[in-house]
């Protein structure tokens, strides 16, 4: 018997993450008592709580934790915490401990699993697998690491033959799967915190893809070096399954999609960029080895709204537009600004940026200065530490960064002062962008362009 069966209680330690609240909604969703507790109070947990989880926001041993039975409650934590008071007391106790993806395995081992990795491109490409499947109207699961504006969810629960799931490197996570279907889209190096060198990166890469049982089952970017046997996808280049012969049309993305045995013509999409086109090249080509006829994903791939901050995109009566992104890596960064400056290549671009880790920071520096010094004038945020500490890495901040950017207009700020020097700034495309708590400024920065344009 699967070892979550004999739970009725689920503990989530980080519950306001993107891969633990979607895990926390499955066990919700079924039944079972769930709570659980974070450092932040976000939109996330915010959501969570009004579909009836309990959570709380500090380190403290309070009766709901006390009265909680170690035979009868399983907690899950995330690696990103290190040290912290709950934790050490269900360790003390003998609780059942578990990280989340030992648990994401668990649910998804008896499913037709279908794994999505890679260091980019991973949350829309197992969002778009998700709302193809549900389009296609087969019986699957999604635990997914961003909020579909299609179903405005990371999870959603439509039968059991099937699960999609976001394979997170971080942590060596995913190696925790059992992928019948898989995905690899990228093997940049990342997580040096993690890996050390991009080496051990696509060691990694190369262990989660072993994972996979046939061939046939797994996709790999055409380029990418997985040690195995695998079917390639591309954009603009033959490969197993490519797409070429793209154009647009007022902001609308045209492509043809190949099989091995045949064409299919005008898949028309609104989401930005040649990347993006990747990733819906190897979502059509898994659907068509599920059996989706290509009637129903044409309708699909058109209807696709993207994920919340993932290139979210506003445009004003007045002309300005505002764009918010999850890109904190410079390979992301210069994902998201070639796509603006391919459709509005003559617009003005004031960019705002949190760096998120000092580690990451400082592993990219060069690669951030770069691709930060393609806009027209830069906010750079404080570094956003998440797990880590400023006095372990000295001499790492956003001074360092920003003096290798070339811009002229270019400054720090905290992100309390950034909002009132956004105002200040004339701009045709502002852009947000980072993985920290730059999403706060979303709704104020929203509010804003409304009210002024009005005026």
């Amino acid at each position: 018997m699967n070892i979550l069966q004999t739970y009725q209680t689920f503990y989530f330690v980080g519950i306001g993450g993107i891969g633990m609240s979607a895990l926390a909604r499955y066990f919700n969703a079924s039944g079972k008592k769930v709570l659980g507790y974070d450092k932040t109070n976000t939109k996330l947990t915010q959501n969570l709580m009004n579909e009836g989880i309990d959570i709380v926001f500090e380190d403290f041993i309070d009766e709901r934790i006390t009265s909680l039975q170690k035979e009868d409650t399983l907690v899950i934590y995330t690696p990103a915490i290190k040290t912290l008071g709950i934790l050490d007391y269900f360790n003390e106790n003998q609780f059942e401990v578990l990280k989340r993806a030992k648990v994401l395995g668990l649910i998804t081992e008896n499913t037709d699993c279908i794994a999505i990795a890679g260091t980019h491109g991973k949350t829309t490409t197992s969002t778009l697998v998700a709302h193809l499947c549900k389009e296609a109207d087969l019986p699957f699961s999604c635990f997914l690491g961003g909020i579909s504006e299609n179903f405005k969810s990371n999870f959603l629960y439509n039968g059991s033959k099937y699960s999609v799931v976001e394979a997170d490197e971080y942590d060596r996570s995913f190696l925790n799967l059992s992928p019948d279907w898989a995905v690899v889209t990228s093997t940049d190096a990342d997580h040096l915190d993690i890996y050390g060198d991009k080496s051990h990166i696509e060691e990694g890469f190369r262990q989660f893809a072993a994972l996979v049982p046939q061939d046939k089952q797994l996709f790999v970017r055409k380029g990418v070096e997985i040690g195995r046997g695998h079917q390639t996808y591309a954009v603009n280049e033959p490969a197993d399954y490519y797409s070429d012969n793209l154009r647009m049309d007022h902001d609308k993305i045209y492509f043809d999609f190949h099989t091995p045995t045949e064409t299919i013509k005008d898949f028309v999409w609104e989401i930005p960029g040649i990347h993006n086109v990747e990733n819906a090249t190897v979502a059509l080509a898994i659907l068509h080895n599920l059996g989706a006829d290509f009637d129903t994903l044409k309708k699909a791939i058109a209807n696709f709204k993207g994920i919340k901050r993932r290139y979210t995109k506003h445009i004003y009566q007045n002309g300005k537009i505002y764009i918010d992104d999850y890109a904190h890596h410079p390979t992301e960064i210069n994902a998201v600004v070639s796509s603006i400056r391919t459709f509005y290549p003559d617009k003005k671009l004031v960019v705002v940026f949190q760096p998120h880790l000092f580690s990451r920071t400082r592993d990219f520096v060069d690669g951030f200065a770069e691709s930060l010094s393609k806009a027209d004038e830069l906010i750079l945020l404080d570094i956003y530490p998440a797990r880590e500490l400023q006095e372990n890495f000295q001499g790492v901040n956003s001074s360092w960064l920003l003096d290798k950017v070339t811009l002229d207009k270019k400054e720090v700020s905290t992100l309390s002062d950034a909002f009132e020097k956004i105002k200040e700034k004339d701009f045709d495309i502002l852009l947000t962008v980072g993985a920290g708590n730059i999403d706060t400024l979303y709704d104020p920065i929203c509010e804003w362009i409304s009210a002024v344009q009005k005026i």
